[in-house]
C-alpha cells in the first residue's frame, strides 16, 4: 500500500493579500505573535478500537525455548508479541512516528534462542521514492518493550514483493552475537558479530539475487530485485558459544536459490543438485535434512508453480516431496511457501500452496517426511469435503458478506498463506497468517486420526488496517463510523466489540464518509470496489445511523473520493476519484455536474447552513451557497496538501490543517488565519467542549512549536496540548482524526496500517473563568515546554520509586512518585506522580530528590525545576497546585543521561503547602 503524502515545507513568513475588486479574497494572516517555546503536555490512555487485523501477516516466529513466546510481523502494521495470559497480541512499534513511519514496514523478525528476551526486526516500508528513508535493523532485550536501532545503508521494503519469503534475519543459535540479513534490490548478504549493533556486508557471497517481478513496471514497484530470502542454520555444527559452522542460505534467483557455507561463514557455494527454475520461498533445518518450499514467483500475491523438497544434509541428496508436483499442471496452478517442521516430531511437516486463490488457499500436513499428505480439505469440483471447522463469530466480518458457489466457501480459508507455524512446544498448536488474519488451532493433531482441524483467529490485538475516514456522530447507538482500505469500513456500537463490516452496498475500501449535522441518522458513504454487479454502486446511504444501508444513485463510472452530506440529509456533494464534482438535490437521489470546482477537491458541508458546502484545491478554497451546484473560489495559498472540517453549531467556521500550519476561518472561507504555533498539520477533527466552555474542543495531528504530535486545545486555539507522547507515535497517522461529540477528551485517531486508536483524557479540566473570545485571532500557546519525540529506547523502563511524605500545615501531606516513561540513547523521559495524602487541600507541593549518575533535566512541564548540581527541586504550576484529598497531578520532564546507568533516585520527598 502506499503510504499518503507527506510534505515538509513551512511557511516562511506572513502571508497576507489585500482584498481588491476583482481579486480573489484573503490569503491567510498570522495569528499572534511569537511562537512560543512549547507547547504543554497531557497523559492520555490509548487503546485500539476492535477490528481484529485486516491486513497481510507475512510471517509469524516461535522462540524456540521459550514456551509462548511469539512474535508476528506486517507488512504495514509493525510487529507484534503473543500475551499468552489474554490470548492476544502486544502491539511493539507504536514508538515510531512521521519521521520514521516506515519502521512499520517489518521485512523480517528474529527472536533470540540463547537469550530469549532479546528480539531484532528488519524494518523498512518501500525500495522506490515512496519511502524516504533507508532501513534500519532494530533490536531489543526486553523483547520488544524498548528499541535501539541501527540505520542501514539502503533501504528495506516490508511491504514490497517477496515480502512474505522468509525469515530473512537469523540469529546463530550457537553463537547468538552472531546475527544475517539477507536484503532486497542487489544489496546482499550482511552480517552482525555484536548482537546488531554494527553490520557489515558479506563481500564474498556470491549472489545477491536477481529475481525481479517487472523489469518494465511503470510505477517504480515491482521492479527491483528481490534479494535474499531467507537464512538458516544447522546447530548442530557448532558449540554453544562457537560459530554455526554450516549456513544456509536461500537467493531469489530462478536458477541458483539455494546457496550454503560449511566453515561459519568464511567461503560459499553453490548447493549441488538443487532444483532449477523456482525460487526457494523458505528453507528449514530439521531431523538431518533440509526442506524448501519453491514458487515460479516470488510472492505474495502471484505463483503459478512450485514444489517442496527435501535434501539428506549428510549426502547431498535430494528428493521431491510435493504434495503436488509441478509436474501435474492440471492440478498445480500455485507455488507452495508457508513451510514448518514440528520441532517434536521432525519426520512432520506442512506446507501451504500461498498463492492458490480458488477454490481456497491449500494447506497439507505430513507426518512420514513427506512421503504422503493430508489436506486440510478435499475436492472434486464442485464437491468439497473440510477436514476443519472455521469459527469467526469473534469476528464476523471475515466472510466478507459473500455469498460463494462451491467449492469455493465463506469464510475462504485464506489467501497469501505464507507464514505458517507449528508451537515447539505444543504439537496441537498451529498458526498461520492469510491477507486479513491470523487463524489458529489448539487441536492439530487430529487432522492425523481423521478427526477435524477446529479453526478460529488468533487475531485479538493485532490491527492491521489503513483507515481512511472517520466520523463520530453526536446522537444515535454508534458512536464511531468508520471507513477504511481492503475491507470496507465498520459501525461500532462498542468499541471493544468486533463489528461485522459494511455492506449493500459492499466496498473494499470506503473512502469518506459524513452525517447530516442537524439530522444525525442519515449517513453517507462512497468507496472502491463496489458489487456492481449485484446492482450495487460506489455510494451508499443510510437514515438508521449506518445500520442499514442501501445504494445511492451514481455518476457513470464514479468511485472514491469525498463525500459531503448537507446539514440537514437533504442534498449530497461527491467529488468522485476521476469523474468530476457532482452534486445531488435529495438523499440518496441523482447527481448533477457541479461547476466552479476543480475535480478532485476535497469537499465539506457547513453544519448549519443546508445550501453551503466547501471545497479545497492545492491550497485555494472555495464556496457554494446554493447547494452545491456552483461554487466561488476565494481563499489561496492554503499549502498543496491538507484537510478540512466545518464546526459543528457556528455557520462559516472552518478549521485547515495542511503543510503550511493549522488554520481557522469565521467567514465561510474568505480568509484563513493560520495560528503561529503550527507549521504543519495533516488532519482536524472536534469532540465535546471542556467543561465550562461551549466552544468544541479541537484535535489535530499537527506540527506545533516544532514538535509533531496528536493536539488537543479547549479554547478556540488560544493554547494546545499535546495529547500523545513518544511511545504513542503510530506511523503516519492523523489524516483521519475527530473527536467525540459525546466525551469530553476522547479523540479517534486513524492510522495508516495500525487501525483505529482512541484516546481518553486522564485529566479532567476545572471550568474557566469565562467562555474563550470567539475572535478569529487566536494567540498562540502560552505554555512553557512539551516533550520531544525520542529516538526508539536503549533500555528498559525502571519502576517508580517510593516516597516519603513530609507533613505540611494545618492536616496538608503529600506523597511523590519517580518514574522512567522511556529512554533512548543519552536521553530519557521522566514523570512525577504527586497525590495530596492529607485531610485537607494543598495550595501547592514541592518535590525534592537527588540523581546519583549525573542526570541532568533539560525540560518539565508540569512543574517548575530547579537543579543544582545533583539535587532537583521541583514546584507545582499556578494551575496543578491545588490537590484535594487523595487526588493527584503529574509534571514530566526531559533528561539526559550518561548511557550505562540510569538509577531511580530514592528519597523522593513531597512536602505540601
Amino acid at each position: 500500500m502506499q503510504p499518503r503524502a507527506r510534505r515538509t515545507r513551512t511557511l516562511a513568513g506572513t502571508l497576507a493579500a489585500t482584498l481588491t475588486a476583482g481579486a480573489l479574497a484573503v490569503v491567510t494572516q498570522l495569528a499572534g505573535g511569537t511562537p512560543a517555546a512549547a507547547a504543554a503536555s497531557e497523559p492520555y490512555t490509548w487503546k485500539n478500537v476492535r477490528i481484529d487485523g485486516g491486513g497481510f501477516v507475512p510471517g509469524i516466529v516461535f522462540n524456540p525455548t521459550e514456551q509462548n513466546l511469539i512474535y508476528a510481523r506486517t507488512d504495514i502494521g509493525g510487529a507484534y508479541r503473543w500475551n499468552q495470559s489474554t490470548s492476544s497480541w502486544i502491539p511493539l512499534l507504536d514508538f515510531a512516528g512521521w519521521d520514521h513511519w516506515n519502521y512499520n514496514g517489518v521485512l523480517s523478525i528474529a527472536t533470540d534462542p540463547v537469550q530469549t528476551s532479546k528480539v531484532y526486526a528488519a524494518v523498512g516500508m518501500y525500495l522506490n521514492s515512496w519511502d524516504p528513508n533507508n532501513g534500519a535493523i532494530l533490536r531489543s532485550s526486553d523483547k520488544g518493550a524498548t528499541w535501539a536501532a541501527t540505520t542501514l545503508p539502503f533501504k528495506v521494503g516490508g511491504n514490497m514483493p517477496g515480502r512474505g519469503m522468509g525469515e530473512r534475519l537469523a540469529i546463530d543459535p550457537n553463537r547468538n552475537s552472531t546475527l544475517y540479513f539477507g536484503a532486497e534490490a542487489g544489496n546482499g548478504l550482511w552480517r552482525s558479530t555484536d548482537s546488531g549493533v554494527t553490520w557489515a556486508k558479506v563481500t564474498n557471497f556470491p549472489n545477491a539475487g536477481n529475481y525481479v517481478q517487472d523489469p518494465a513496471d511503470t510505477n517504480n514497484y515491482l521492479n527491483f530485485s528481490q534479494g535474499i530470502g531467507w537464512v538458516a542454520f544447522d546447530k548442530s555444527t557448532g558449540t554453544a558459544g562457537n560459530t554455526t559452522q554450516t549456513i544456509y542460505v536461500g537467493v531469489a534467483d530462478l536458477q541458483n536459490t539455494v546457496y550454503r557455507s560449511l566453515n561459519g561463514g568464511t567461503s560459499w557455494e553453490r548447493v549441488a543438485g538443487q532444483p532449477t527454475g523456482y525460487l526457494a520461498h523458505q528453507g528449514e533445518i530439521a531431523g538431518g535434512y533440509l526442506y524448501i518450499t519453491t514458487s515460479d514467483k516470488g510472492g505474495p500475491y502471484d505463483g503459478g508453480h512450485g514444489d517442496v523438497w527435501k535434501m539428506q544434509l549428510s549426502t547431498g541428496a535430494w528428493t521431491q516431496i510435493s504434495p503436488v508436483p509441478s509436474s501435474d499442471t492440471n492440478n498445480n496452478y500455485f507455488g507452495y511457501s508457508g513451510l514448518s517442521v514440528d520441532k517434536q516430531n521432525p519426520n512432520t511437516l506442512m506446507v501451504t500452496g500461498y498463492s492458490s486463490w480458488y477454490p481456497d488457499t491449500f494447506i497439507w500436513r505430513s507426518t512420514d517426511g513427506g512421503a504422503t499428505w493430508r489436506q486440510f480439505y478435499d475436492y472434486a469440483w464442485p464437491n468439497r469435503t473440510n477436514r476443519y471447522t472455521l469459527n469467526i463469530s469473534g469476528v464476523p466480518w471475515l466472510d466478507f458478506n459473500e455469498q460463494k458457489s462451491a467449492p469455493e466457501q465463506s469464510p475462504k480459508l485464506g489467501w497469501m498463506t505464507e507464514a505458517l507455524e507449528i508451537d515447539p512446544f505444543n504439537a496441537n498448536r498451529m498458526l498461520f497468517g492469510t491477507g486479513a488474519t491470523i487463524y489458529g488451532t489448539t487441536n492439530l493433531t487430529a487432522l492425523d486420526t481423521g478427526g477435524t482441524v477446529a479453526l478460529s483467529p488468533f487475531i485479538k490485538g493485532l490491527e492491521e488496517t489503513a483507515v481512511l475516514d472517520l466520523i463520530s456522530p453526536p446522537t444515535g447507538t454508534s458512536p464511531l463510523i468508520s471507513g477504511v482500505g481492503d475491507i470496507g469500513g465498520f459501525r461500532h456500537t462498542s468499541l471493544d466489540v468486533v463489528p461485522d463490516m459494511f455492506d449493500m452496498p459492499y466496498f473494499g475500501s470506503t473512502n469518506s464518509l459524513d452525517y447530516a449535522e442537524l439530522n444525525p441518522s442519515y449517513v453517507v458513504r462512497v468507496g472502491k470496489g463496489a458489487r456492481t454487479a449485484n446492482g450495487q454502486t460506489n455510494i451508499g446511504v443510510s437514515s438508521d445511523g449506518g445500520a442499514n444501508w442501501w445504494s445511492g444513485s451514481s455518476p457513470s463510472g464514479a468511485q472514491g473520493g469525498t463525500v459531503a452530506l448537507n446539514a440537514n440529509g437533504t442534498r449530497v456533494v461527491w467529488s468522485t476519484e476521476a469523474n468530476g464534482v457532482f452534486y445531488a438535490t435529495s438523499f440518496g437521489g441523482g447527481f448533477s455536474q457541479s461547476s466552479g470546482v476543480p475535480a478532485t477537491a476535497k469537499v465539506e458541508s457547513d453544519r448549519v447552513n443546508p445550501n453551503k458546502f466547501y471545497a479545497l484545491y492545492n491550497g485555494t478554497f472555495y464556496v457554494s451557497t446554493n447547494g452545491g451546484q456552483s461554487f466561488t473560489s476565494t481563499a489561496t495559498g492554503l499549502g498543496a496538501t491538507g484537510n478540512f472540517k466545518a464546526m459543528p453549531g457556528v455557520e462559516g467556521e472552518l478549521w485547515l490543517a495542511g503543510e503550511t500550519g493549522v488554520y481557522r476561518s469565521t467567514n465561510s472561507g474568505t480568509s484563513f488565519t493560520k495560528f503561529a504555533a503550527s507549521a504543519s498539520g495533516v488532519g482536524i477533527g472536534f469532540g465535546k467542549a471542556a467543561p465550562g466552555r461551549t466552544n468544541m474542543a479541537v484535535y489535530t495531528m499537527a506540527t506545533i512549536d516544532g514538535v509533531r504530535g496528536v493536539y488537543r486545545s479547549n479554547d478556540v486555539g488560544a493554547t494546545w496540548v499535546r495529547i500523545n507522547d513518544a511511545a504513542h507515535q503510530y506511523g503516519n497517522a492523523g489524516d483521519a482524526i475527530t473527536g467525540d461529540p459525546r466525551t469530553y477528551g476522547r479523540v479517534y485517531l486513524g492510522t495508516n496500517g495500525r487501525g483505529i486508536i482512541y484516546g481518553d483524557a486522564t485529566v479532567t479540566p476545572s471550568s474557566p473563568p469565562a467562555s474563550p473570545s470567539a475572535s478569529t485571532s487566536a494567540s498562540p500557546s502560552p505554555s512553557s515546554s512539551a516533550s520531544p519525540s525520542p529516538s526508539p529506547s536503549a533500555s528498559a523502563s525502571p519502576s517508580p520509586s517510593p516516597s516519603p511524605s513530609p507533613s505540611g500545615p494545618g492536616g496538608k501531606a503529600c506523597t511523590a512518585t519517580y518514574k522512567v516513561l522511556n529512554s533512548w540513547p543519552g536521553g530519557f523521559t521522566g514523570e512525577l506522580k504527586v497525590t495530596s495524602t492529607g485531610t485537607v487541600a494543598t495550595t501547592g507541593w514541592r518535590v525534592n530528590f537527588t540523581f546519583t549518575a549525573g542526570q541532568v533535566i533539560s525540560q518539565m512541564w508540569g512543574g517548575v525545576k530547579t537543579q543544582t548540581g545533583s539535587a532537583v527541586q521541583a514546584v507545582n504550576e499556578g494551575y496543578n497546585g491545588a490537590l484535594a484529598p487523595a487526588a493527584s497531578t503529574t509534571a514530566g520532564f526531559n533528561a539526559s543521561w550518561n548511557n550505562s546507568s540510569n538509577p531511580i533516585p530514592s528519597p523522593v520527598t513531597c512536602t505540601a503547602l
